[in-house]
């Protein structure tokens, strides 16, 4: 699958989403300046959300969480005030998008509607992100499919049946450009709850897609972790100062994470390297530097006939091998030789 100029492949360079989603906090200023920070960073996309206060909340879930009290820094007034402060206005999604073309990063968000997966649509975004919370919501999944982009679907909470479900609904739409996140829709979850494994069991059981990991977890560790396993995409919240009032600032990367998730990535995969045994050249070049040859134990004279307890093995490894002692022990020297002399093969009768 191919995002803008990226390859996203499983075991490669991870392709990094930074998720700022409604960390602008309604805020344009933010917005930019957190795009601007995500480049520098080395990210290759930042993410918003599409959704506004009538397209994702129902009338009576605004009544019945009027009011949150777990965290002040988090929470503030009613659901449907905070709804209304965070979410992204039609026009702000082209000022954003604008901004990120200018700026040569991709811009992209999820959709949580049809009409605001055609507002992706008019904007040319390189591809749909799914939330967890839509993989059963088949009719938006045939939406988006139809669009002919690549479509992101993270699997937050979902068994396998309804992931499989969600693939099939993508593909009866003729769309075969797909990317599976392995997502824990807890935030943040425990470490016991993440199962990073599942990125294995997804690329077994899914081996015609990309795989990759949306994180919640706090901190680096994690995602890191996703790309020693083959995570093709990390998409990871991001924030600049995890202090800031708002639903996600706490649980996200602030920029020095993120500048460390995208460089030590970048690490992990090019160290993964090839399944095929491959010995480099440095490798090569250290050979004779790091390896034994075969050595006189002592003292001895031409024509005596070389035992067991007459070689031993030091460096360098210039000369005969210590696997090839079969082949020494039993001949003949040809020469007067000193302790710890190499052995040639044309030092033997």
């Amino acid at each position: 699958m191919k995002i803008s100029k990226y390859e996203i492949k499983n075991y490669t360079k991870p392709y990094i989403i930074a998720e700022i989603g409604a960390n602008h906090n309604g805020d344009m200023s933010l917005a930019k300046e957190m795009i601007d920070k995500a480049i520098e960073c080395g990210a290759n996309a930042v993410k918003f959300q599409s959704w506004t206060d009538k397209s994702l909340i129902s009338k009576s879930e605004y009544k019945n969480n009027q009011k949150y009290d777990d965290s002040p820094k988090k929470h503030f007034g009613s659901l449907q005030e905070m709804v209304e402060k965070y979410y992204l206005r039609e026009d702000q999604h082209y000022i954003l998008k604008q901004y990120c073309d200018e700026k040569g990063i991709d811009f992209c968000s999820t959709p949580f509607s049809e009409e605001e997966a055609d507002l992706l649509e008019k904007l040319d975004v390189p591809f749909y992100k799914v939330a967890s919370m839509d993989i059963d919501n088949i009719r938006l999944l045939k939406h988006i499919a139809r669009k002919r982009k690549p479509v992101i679907l993270s699997t937050g909470m979902a068994t396998l049946g309804e992931i499989e479900a969600a693939v099939k609904a993508i593909e009866d739409e003729g769309n075969f450009d797909i990317c599976l996140l392995h997502c824990i829709s807890i935030y943040p979850p425990d470490s016991k709850d993440i199962h990073l494994n599942n990125i294995l069991s997804l690329q077994k059981i899914f081996p015609d897609y990309p795989i990759g990991f949306s994180d919640h977890t706090i901190g680096v560790s994690v995602p890191i972790a996703s790309v020693a396993l083959g995570a093709a995409i990390i998409e990871k919240h991001f924030t600049l100062d995890k202090d800031l009032p708002g639903w996600d600032h706490e649980i996200s990367a602030d920029p020095e994470e993120l500048m460390f998730i995208v460089r030590e990535s970048n690490i992990v995969a090019q160290a993964l390297g090839s399944f095929r045994r491959t010995i480099s050249e440095a490798e090569k070049n250290k050979k004779p530097k790091f390896r034994r040859s075969i050595v006189l134990t002592k003292d001895m004279k031409a024509g005596e006939v070389i035992s067991e307890n007459h070689i031993t093995f030091k460096r360098p490894g210039t000369h005969i091998r210590p696997d090839q002692e079969q082949y020494v022990v039993g001949r003949v020297l040809k020469r007067d030789m000193s302790q710890d002399d190499l052995i040639d093969w044309i030092d033997l009768v």
